[in-house]
């Protein structure tokens, strides 16, 4: 989870270690919360990278992109505990694979400008050869290396970053901000200067300090909900697998962990920090353990803690390349919008059937395309926060009135009462 659990916060303008060190605090806590029956670890949460992208598009700082991501956090706890009590039966029936699935994928998908025009313009070259390398990576390394192909890619895209310093000198493109500027391509001033132990201080790209509280904008609350979606999926399908690989029914804490994650994001959110899940990553590496011990998470915790506390390994990270950047997202924003169509394949949807067919459709393109509904004033409903609204919406329309409807004529009839279902 290293790798990710750095470079989301990082696209996302938040700070490296302030994310690290919450990872560790929040993985404490959850494995306390869940009594010790789900050994994972709490990384940062990729589902709101596109949700982020929006906000700072609209005008929004950090203290919002904070504050949307703790009542974000908030209501994803309060499903937990409705899951808790009244069992995950109602929540299949909202948001069945279908609807998910689609959810999913316009959030990987939204994000394909932020790389189009913020990162990959920066060093189109070391991006692609990036691309190369983390591909290649992920099919061709086996074991360890194997899963971490992310951070390694990070690495070799910053070494031959610097050797093209040393052989071609200084790069002209966009920076960061989309202005042409003329600058080396790896920057290892602040690393130099960085402390090696303290809390993270100073302040984020936008002038808000890296310890901050949360502003609140309804506007850009909405633009986090369909993340929640995303995060109940997650976390429902790495509870299954981690039960699969213990041989455990862990479902009776299935509402412990979704209330546990939301929660947790809202403390790292209320500080700052970013949002966390459950890993995917670490359920490989158990997988292929068989290390199912939560000691072992608890001492990761732990470590995250520590690295946390080294502003000098923020500062190493703060020094990737936006080159590099272009080719770990390309792969990363492409996988997250592929888990979506994996929740369908998985769950074998349909869709010969237009009544998946077409409402999904049409939700997938609004998100996917940065769609705009202007609702009055200021107040509109774009990308993904729109999409995931007409997924919904359209699919379970169509849902209702396709049961009003009888198959052999197309005459709509008011359903009857039959009996009791055995």
């Amino acid at each position: 989870m290293f790798g990710g659990t750095f470079v989301f916060p990082v696209i996302m303008g938040l700070d490296a270690n302030l994310a690290l060190m919450f990872s560790g605090i929040c993985t404490i806590a959850f494995l306390l919360i869940t009594k010790n029956q789900i050994p994972s670890y709490l990384g940062t949460s990729a589902s709101f990278v596109a949700s982020v992208a929006a906000i700072r598009a609209q005008g929004g700082d950090s203290a919002h992109v904070t504050g949307a991501i703790l009542i974000a956090g908030v209501i994803l706890a309060l499903i937990g505990v409705f899951i808790h009590f009244a069992g995950a039966a109602p929540l299949r029936r909202v948001l069945p694979p279908a609807v998910t699935g689609a959810v999913v994928m316009l959030i990987g998908f939204n994000l394909a400008p932020v790389v189009a025009g913020v990162y990959w313009p920066q060093d189109p070259t070391i991006g692609i050869l990036t691309v190369i390398f983390v591909v290649l990576g992920t099919v061709l390394l086996r074991g360890f290396w194997g899963r971490i192909t992310i951070f390694l890619g990070l690495l070799f895209g910053m070494g031959l970053s610097a050797i093209f310093d040393q052989i071609f000198g200084k790069i002209t493109s966009q920076d960061g901000t989309g202005e042409i500027t003329t600058r080396y391509r790896v920057n290892l001033d602040q690393v130099g200067t960085a402390d090696w132990f303290g809390l993270p201080s100073g302040k984020l790209a936008d002038g808000v300090s890296i310890i901050h509280g949360p502003s609140f904008s309804l506007t850009f609350t909405l633009l986090v909900l369909p993340a929640v979606i995303a995060l109940v999926a997650e976390n429902t399908g790495h509870v299954r697998a981690i039960g699969e690989m213990t041989d455990k029914d862990l479902d009776p804490y299935m509402g412990r962990a979704i209330g546990a994650d939301g929660a947790l994001t809202a403390v790292a959110s209320l500080f700052g920090g970013s949002p966390t899940t459950t890993y995917a990553d670490n359920m490989g590496v158990m997988a292929a353990t068989r290390v199912f011990s939560t000691a072992a998470f608890y001492l990761a915790g732990a470590f995250a803690i520590i690295l946390g506390l080294c502003p000098k390994v923020g500062a190493f990270v703060y020094a990737v390349p936006g080159g590099v950047l272009g080719g770990i997202t390309l792969v990363l924003y492409g996988m997250i919008g592929l888990i979506g169509a994996k929740i369908w394949v998985d769950n074998r949807v349909d869709f010969a059937n237009p009544n998946n067919m077409v409402p999904l459709a049409a939700g997938l393109v609004a998100g996917i395309g940065n769609v705009t509904l202007p609702l009055g004033g200021d107040f509109e409903l774009t990308g993904i926060a729109l999409g995931t609204i007409l997924v919904i919406g359209l699919y379970h329309l169509v849902a209702r009135a396709s049961a009003r409807v009888a198959p052999t004529n197309g005459v709509e009839h008011e359903p009857q009462q039959t009996g009791l279902t055995p």
